[in-house]
């Protein structure tokens, strides 16, 4: 099809085009391998399997926003189809005569039938996400609070140029390419079924001379072919990007235990000089990679407690700052300088820092696997270790930790909650099944000692073999992991372990914990210090002794309340525990409301993350209103929890509403229902 003349000029473009985006993607391998910790590539081909699942199936994009979601499947499916369309029409272009696959078969006839319709797909859905950002109204979630620290190329409208030179080209190429075909359809004269839309266009062209259909199919073969050498380029600078790096993000993330799992700082490596994240280049691998896998769409945004109720947090806007930052500084990061700025200040504020809920609901929502919940935390890691900068009121939470064994500072013993009940501790009871970890909470708050006390009450009506540490145990340790002060916490882990597993010796490791805090932390991290402990949520537990009959009906009145359940983020959404209270809800026979934001997308009560010990960050509303409020709504008379944490939030927001539904912990409805044993 080509002239000599044009595969030469082709050619010789394709050099010159190639050689800058080789610099460009070489730049983009070297800024990620400035950072800390490793790529993970451990059982390659179930990663490559779960990369090309997400990619191809676009799950974690149809989480939300269903029509755009939809919109953007076509379009990936159309741009991913394109890769062998690209490829054949090279080679139709340079090779005398040749037609792809044929001029029939089933294979001929299916490969234009589907080039047509992505051809399509592609067109309407970019020309809907331009239209949307830039002329359909209610684009909030594409906009960003005015007390959101923005890079000031993000501010003066960067992200809206990159959307339209992406645009743009896709427009361009596609269009070309779909118009190309037209063009052939015009030429035979025909309608062609197998290119229904390519045929439909094809009236443009009827009644040109054969001189000027050949003209228009080269003119469009160099649009679209000769388009992608002039775009590719840019492309390593530009949101584009996440075409390759989202799939590869899922390749080589790390595989954590659970959605939140923090990694060990190892103290004792003494070449390590920077804990946590201070710079770019401090931040691990697969965080770096995370700023060109952004897409910039802003669904982290959408779920964040701190953004949603005014704080300065956007995970969004950090992500963008970073990349921004990158962009700016890519061949001297590449290069091995340093980056010229602290990240807070440059791509988060303080503020914004100490904002986060640790919630996760960031990383749950996130379609191409970005973490940022994860580098703030590095952050708060560099803030706490290497500056002792933090929230004055941490110091007392931190203190309490080191000093007392707990966040509340109480000297008292541990165990004096229990003073008038006959609960078993290890040393009473050497030969127990299961081990009832009780946690802080329900050492040193007379609310969570309710719940605790009927739990005690439905294990010894099941006839569970249990005991408790009692005064051997000491604070898990989150909050200061949370905040960023590591070395307390595995000191606070260590000790655990090693209590936990003298008492464990020779028998079965299970765990029965009330606290999702400890839950995750005992399950799901200590296994970083050598504890390997089967730990279930309380919940959980309790749906183990109705299945297997060890716990008596229970004794339903004649009015059954309307509950409804709050998920805790470190139940549900990092720990996957969904069903479980809820089958113990129902077997109560109660009528379980649902909130618009449960199980995975449940709203945080605002306590995680070390936020339970200090002042909220300035914003619109506290995030334990917002949540109880949307509780509230439902019409509920009973807000059901399964956290401690969840239950002083929502004590504190009733307290300031002045009324709503009553609070209790999913066992105290159990233990309120037990029957009297005959």
């Amino acid at each position: 099809m080509l002239t000599a003349f044009e595969k030469m000029a082709f050619i010789l473009l394709s050099l010159l085009t190639l050689g800058a985006t080789y610099v460009g993607f070489k730049e983009m391998a070297d800024v990620i391998f400035r950072g800390t910790r490793e790529l993970y590539l451990d059982r390659l081909p179930s990663r490559l399997i779960t990369a090309l699942r997400v990619y191809l199936t676009q799950q974690t994009t149809l989480k939300t926003r269903l029509v755009s979601s939809l919109f953007h499947l076509g379009i990936v499916w159309g741009f991913t189809f394109y890769f062998l369309v690209n490829a054949a029409d090279v080679l139709e272009g340079f090779l005398p005569d040749y037609v792809f696959l044929g001029e029939a078969g089933v294979l001929h006839d299916l490969y234009k039938l589907v080039g047509d319709l992505l051809s399509i797909a592609v067109l309407v859905g970019v020309t809907y996400f331009l239209l949307r950002r830039f002329v359909l109204p209610n684009k909030k979630d594409l906009k960003y609070h005015d007390n959101v620290l923005l890079h000031p190329k993000v501010k003066a409208g960067g992200v809206t140029t990159d959307s339209v030179i992406v645009g743009s080209f896709i427009l361009l190429h596609v269009g070309a390419r779909f118009l190309g075909q037209s063009v052939q359809v015009a030429d035979a004269g025909a309608f062609d079924p197998l290119r229904p839309f390519a045929s439909v266009v094809s009236g443009i062209w009827v009644g040109g001379s054969a001189d000027a259909l050949k003209m228009l199919e080269h003119l469009f073969w160099w649009v679209a072919l000769g388009g992608i050498l002039l775009f590719t380029p840019y492309f390593p600078q530009s949101k584009h990007a996440h075409l390759f790096m989202a799939p590869l993000n899922f390749l080589t993330r790390p595989r954590r235990t659970s959605l939140g799992e923090m990694p060990k700082i190892d103290f004792e490596d003494e070449s390590v000089e920077q804990f946590g994240a201070e710079k770019l280049e401090h931040l691990p691998k697969t965080h770096l990679f995370d700023g060109f896998a952004c897409i910039m769409c802003n669904r982290c945004q959408d779920v964040c407690p701190a953004y949603t109720t005014g704080k300065e947090l956007s995970p969004s806007a950090y992500e963008i700052n970073k990349r921004y930052l990158i962009r700016e500084n890519m061949s001297a990061l590449a290069g091995g300088s340093a980056s010229p700025f602290p990240l807070i200040g440059s791509a988060i504020s303080e503020s914004a820092v100490w904002a986060c809920t640790t919630c996760a609901a960031c990383i749950e929502i996130c379609p191409v696997g970005n973490e940022p919940m994860l580098d703030i935390l590095e952050i708060r890691r560099d803030a706490v270790l290497m500056k002792g900068e933090f929230p004055a009121e941490l110091q007392g939470a931190f203190k309490g930790m080191e000093r007392q064994g707990n966040p509340w500072q109480n000297p008292e013993k541990r165990f004096a909650w229990a003073k008038d009940m006959d609960i078993p501790t290890v040393d009473d009871n050497p030969d127990f099944d299961v081990l009832y970890w009780t946690g802080c909470a329900v050492s040193y708050d007379p609310r969570a000692q309710l719940t605790a006390r009927a739990l005690v009450k439905v294990l010894e009506r099941a006839g569970v073999n249990y005991a408790v540490l009692g005064d051997a145990e000491t604070c898990t340790g989150d909050s200061a992991r949370r905040a960023g002060k590591e070395d307390l916490y595995q000191e606070l882990a260590m000790t655990n372990v090693e209590t936990l597993n003298a008492a464990f010796e020779g028998k079965t490791r299970r765990v029965v914990v009330t606290c999702p805090h400890c839950f995750h932390n005992l399950g799901k991290e200590y296994q970083q210090f050598g504890g390997d402990y089967e730990v279930v949520h309380h919940t959980a537990f309790i749906e183990e002794l109705i299945m297997t009959g060890k716990l008596p009906e229970s004794a339903r009145p004649s009015k059954q309340p309307n509950v409804t359940f709050h998920d805790p983020c470190y139940l549900g959404r990092h720990n996957g525990v969904i069903d479980e209270p809820r089958f113990v809800l129902h077997n109560l026979g109660v009528d379980v409301i649902e909130m618009p934001r449960s199980k995975k997308n449940s709203f945080c009560c605002g306590a995680g993350g070390a936020q339970f010990w200090k002042e909220e960050e300035h914003g619109e509303k506290a995030v334990n209103l917002e949540r109880f409020e949307e509780a509230k709504a439902t019409g509920a008379e009973v807000l059901a929890v399964g956290c401690p944490f969840c239950m002083q939030m929502f004590e504190s927001a009733k307290a300031n509403v002045g009324e709503g539904p009553e609070i209790k912990d999913i066992v105290e409805l159990v233990a309120e229902r037990l029957r009297e044993p005959n």
